[in-house]
């Protein structure tokens, strides 16, 4: 059985000397996802907020999820130059 501990007192100092502590890098920073600004039209708005909808998970977090998806697929654009 575990133990109860609703009746178990946990004392804390009021102040802590952090002056002491050594700082060290986060482990992971690297992992840490980075804010950028991207344009886009208004119509891929549209189309990831209607989907959104639909799914219930919100359009960013849509856009993020479809971009992870090309990249962890290795998934290529292919462009096709017209000349006019």
């Amino acid at each position: 059985m575990g133990r109860d501990n609703t009746n178990t007192t946990y004392l804390m100092k009021t102040e802590y000397d952090l002056s002491q502590m050594k700082s060290r890098p986060n482990p992971y920073a690297k992992r840490l996802k980075k804010q950028v600004t991207l344009r886009v039209n208004p119509d891929v708005i549209d189309y990831f907020k209607e989907m959104a909808e639909e799914t219930g998970i919100p359009y960013q977090s849509l856009i993020y999820l479809y971009l992870q998806d090309c990249m962890m697929s290795h998934r290529k654009l292919t462009l096709q130059w017209v000349s006019s």
